[in-house]
C-alpha cells in the first residue's frame, strides 16, 4: 500500500498522512485531510497527559468538551501566535 502524503497544517510540510479519519465528523475529516501522522500521534501523547493532570474521565460530556477543544488547539494554533 502506497504511503500518502499530505501538506501537514501543523509541521508546514509535507509528511506522511492518516490511513483514516481518526475522528467523527467535520472535525475528523479536517484532520484526516490536513494533519500527518507524526502530529497526531504527538496529539494521542498529549491528551493522555492532560487526561491523567486533569484526572478526567473521558466518558463525560465535560472531558470531551476540553479534550476536543485542547486538541483542536494542539493540532491546528499556530505558535507563532502563541
Amino acid at each position: 500500500m502506497a504511503i500518502r502524503k499530505i501538506f501537514c497544517q501543523k509541521y508546514q510540510s509535507e509528511e506522511e498522512g492518516l490511513a483514516y479519519p481518526p475522528y467523527p465528523g467535520e472535525i475528523g475529516e479536517k484532520i484526516y485531510n490536513h494533519i500527518c501522522k507524526k502530529a497526531w500521534d504527538e496529539w494521542m501523547e498529549q491528551q493522555t497527559k492532560i487526561i491523567n493532570e486533569y484526572r478526567l474521565n473521558p466518558l463525560e460530556e465535560s472531558a470531551q468538551k476540553m479534550l476536543e477543544e485542547s486538541m483542536q488547539a494542539f493540532l491546528f494554533k499556530d505558535k507563532s501566535q502563541a
